[in-house]
């Protein structure tokens, strides 16, 4: 079933932002109802919101009802999650002192959805103590908030009040929709990416991994109530927002990430596409091109789950095995030379799984030999999949 999310548009600058949210959300198949207040007209024109929501946009509490409906019982009732954004210190202070006067707080008032505010204003206004006394009250009585980012602002000013990305807004609308939240108070650590070997200071050795894999199993396991620590090499992809990011490089640099952190983890998810092997010697010039052929020596680096397997105390593990051929067999090795509750196999030679595709087909084998296929599906079906095999 769709999920229904009410977005209320409070009078900013930002208000064009809310065009980008609502896109967004529609994206993901998720329904969403429009309120602006009536100074958030000014900005942007309701007609804008209507098509892109392809829902009425309610402005006036007064004009004639287009349904039977009491309306802003019957949005505030709809609402799976309830959005303001752009949040003004004026809506945030009337919400905070139980003012109803227009469409936008009157619903907010007989909501019973999880509430998510996005302020954003002039620096000043934002730091001031009362609006900030505002936003501790809302805060302590259940409200959520995304915390404006810091920059240029329209008046000029440079400081915090920039309404937050709507990629980041969105995320954290994803998280509120969650409701299963099966892995509250777990500490999940997660590895992804690929790692570098440096042979010299402009070339390295790596891999075809792209993080999409690792990272939404960090999504859904945030958006399953885990504290989340998501341990990543380079990529080109935005990590996920409201977790904890430590960035690496090398496989070294990984296997020390996760060594430092392993004891205090309730499950540890290996899913980076970590190197086997590094040049022995590493330049610290350019090695030139000469007419001879250019021989590097590799030297094995630390198997990071071997190395830690013996440390295992309460912890669940969970590898991941891309293979090319013999996916089963070199799986089932890897799940008892490594103390693995658990791994995740995928033939990466196929079209539509692995590296850089945003769907897998996936075996999961556990360590009493039990293996179950699954079908294709896209990564983030695959993320609650293994997290669902977790929490049984």
């Amino acid at each position: 079933m769709s999920k229904n999310v009410v977005l209320g548009v409070s009078g900013g600058i930002a208000c064009y932002k809310a065009l980008d949210i609502v896109s967004r959300l529609k994206k993901k198949g998720i329904n969403v109802y429009v309120i602006m207040t009536q100074s958030a007209t000014e900005f942007v024109a309701p007609l804008s919101f209507q098509s892109l929501s392809q829902n009425y946009v309610v402005v006036d509490m007064f004009e004639d009802p287009k349904t039977w409906e009491v309306e802003h019982i019957s949005l505030a009732e709809k609402a799976d999650v309830f959005v303001i954004a752009p949040a003004t210190a004026n809506v945030i202070g009337k919400i905070a002192n139980g003012i109803a006067d227009d469409m936008l707080t009157t619903t907010v008032m007989a909501t019973k959805a999880p509430v998510l505010i996005a302020p954003a204003m002039n620096t000043n206004m934002y730091e001031n103590k009362i609006v900030q006394r505002n936003i501790e009250f809302l805060r302590s009585i259940g409200y959520h908030f995304v915390e404006p980012e810091s920059g240029r602002l329209a008046c000029g000013a440079v400081g915090k009040g920039k309404l937050a990305e709507p990629e980041k807004i969105v995320e954290y609308i994803e998280m509120l929709l969650y409701k299963e939240k099966d892995l509250t108070g777990k500490n999940i650590l997660i590895t992804a990416g690929p790692t570098r070997e440096d042979i010299d200071p402009v070339r390295f050795i790596t891999n075809r991994s792209t993080g999409k894999m690792g990272y939404a199993i960090a999504r859904a396991a945030r958006d399953r109530g885990a504290n989340v620590t998501l341990i990543t090499g380079p990529t080109n992809i935005n990590p996920p927002s409201f977790i904890d990011i430590v960035n690496v490089y090398s496989a070294e640099d990984m296997y020390r990430a996760v060594s430092e952190r392993f004891d205090s983890c309730d499950v540890l998810v290996m899913s980076a596409a970590v190197a086997d092997y590094r040049p022995k010697d590493r330049s610290d010039i350019k090695i030139k091109k000469s007419d001879d052929d250019l021989k590097i020596e590799l030297t094995r680096n630390k198997d990071i789950l071997f190395e830690i397997k013996d440390r295992k105390t309460h912890q669940v593990v969970i590898g991941f095995a891309a293979e090319t051929n013999d996916v089963l067999e070199n799986a089932q090795k890897k799940i008892k030379k490594k103390n693995l509750d658990f791994i995740v196999a995928n033939d990466v030679s196929q079209k539509d799984s692995g590296f850089g595709t945003d769907t897998n087909t996936i075996k999961i084998i556990d360590k009493f030999g039990n293996i179950k296929d699954y079908p294709n599906m896209s990564k983030d079906d695959v993320a609650h999949t293994i997290l669902d095999l977790l929490v049984k």
